[in-house]
């Protein structure tokens, strides 16, 4: 499963065997896979500070969530056609003490997004714990608040891309009457640079084209004779020349109305032409740019690294950031953990968080049941309040689904659902 349950509990020696415990019985059971969870000690400063700083996290963590969701579902639409390929775009950067030999001169390794959580580890260099826990929270939020903001952007010039590349195959791909047509004329199907003579291009429905072929001489005076040539068809007609003196083309236009023939209004301009053609393989070239290649998931267990060909700008961007929004985020969590741990179990700090990794869907009710048995102690009323969802935890608003007896913190990975 992608579900994670971040928990923690006193460090003290009771609630170490209770922990023991735990681990004991859940892997007896196959209910889940269990792995410590290390957080620095950080400068706790006052309660106040922390109860404050609970709420600005809580916030932080939703906007985190919903930033690398909105992340990866953009890296779904710019893949289009490969997204079987999307999770091998959605991975963190972080270094594993035991992968970092098999590195060398690399600084870093693409993990998929479980194994980075279940090898967690505080970034020192980056959010340095000896900093007062409000500066950390500050460097964190605004980091996200910068990849959001970049993130808006650059959507925006992709979608306008896309748009522009859309509404070209849109007139690209019409019927006769409304598509581009530089793709289907050359300079060989017209008279150019001619003071009198001019080709024009006609939409003969096909089950005309023996009429026309049969009066389209005699539509108009000084209509060139035998000057017309299929060039195009599509499933309603076909798209012929003529070639006329320029003098009788509104006369000849007349005339083609009357018996049902259409003149398409397309006079050659070479120039004109190599630009349209120009933007469009432009355009497809851009947004072609914008996915190639990925970055190969380090396996546990493996010493495959990450492929640094990535070529395309908007990928790239998504890729790199969207590991960044994601270490922040499980960075927040771990500060989540830290707080409430001492808001609920006091000072001085000392508290053991635990990873649980649920087997399946369907183990999880049996695991709460484990864990609420285990920890009941810890809060007689929250443990009570687990078996009956009507009852209140004393002095907050919340009910069973939000509070535990032990401090609780959810991870889903399934980020595209």
């Amino acid at each position: 499963m992608s579900e994670f349950w971040l928990i923690s509990a006193p460090g003290d020696q009771e609630n170490l065997q209770a922990l023991e415990r735990m681990n004991t019985i859940t892997s007896k059971s196959n209910l889940s896979y269990n792995t410590k969870f290390s957080i620095p000690d950080f400068k706790v400063g006052t309660l106040d500070s922390l109860v404050g700083l609970s709420d600005e996290l809580g916030k932080l963590d939703t906007f985190a969530e919903s930033l690398i969701k909105k992340m990866a579902q953009s890296v779904v639409e710019v893949m289009e056609d490969a997204k079987g390929k999307v999770p091998e775009n959605l991975l963190a950067n972080g270094g594993l003490k035991e992968k970092m030999k098999y590195l060398k001169s690399r600084s870093y390794v693409c993990l998929d997004l479980p194994s980075f959580v279940t090898h967690f580890e505080w970034d020192m260099a980056k959010y340095p714990a000896k900093q007062p826990l409000v500066s950390v929270v500050d460097t964190l939020a605004k980091q996200l608040a910068q990849i959001e903001t970049d993130l808006k952007s650059r959507t925006a010039a992709y979608n306008t891309l896309k748009t522009n590349l859309e509404n070209l195959e849109k007139k690209s791909m019409g019927n006769l009457f409304t598509r581009t047509l530089s793709n289907i004329v050359s300079k060989e199907d017209f008279v150019l640079g001619s003071e009198y003579l001019i080709t024009l291009l006609v939409i003969v429905p096909k089950p005309s084209y023996t009429k026309w072929q049969k009066t389209y001489e005699s539509l108009s005076d000084m209509v060139v004779p035998r000057s017309t040539k299929l060039i195009a068809e599509d499933n309603e007609g076909g798209l012929f020349t003529v070639t006329l003196f320029r003098k009788v083309i509104e006369d000849f236009k007349t005339k083609a109305r009357e018996n049902k023939f259409t003149v398409r209004e397309f006079y050659y301009d070479e120039k004109e032409i190599k630009r349209e053609r120009e933007e469009m393989s432009r355009l497809l070239s851009d947004k072609k740019q914008q996915y190639q290649t990925s970055c190969v998931a380090l396996k546990k267990g493996s010493s495959t690294f990450p492929d640094h060909k990535v070529k395309g700008p908007l990928l790239r961007w998504l890729k790199v950031n969207f590991s960044e929004a994601f270490i922040a985020w499980i960075h927040l969590k771990a500060l989540r953990v830290f707080v409430e741990s001492v808001l609920r179990y006091g000072l001085p700090v000392n508290f053991q968080a635990v990873l649980l990794q649920p087997h399946k869907k369907s183990s999880t009710k049996r695991l709460r049941e484990v864990l609420n048995s285990v920890f009941r102690h810890l809060d007689q009323v929250a443990a009570a309040s687990i078996l009956d969802a009507s009852v209140e935890i004393p002095g907050l608003q919340l009910n069973n689904q939000d509070y535990f007896p032990y401090v609780y913190f959810h991870i889903d990975l399934s980020l595209l659902d």
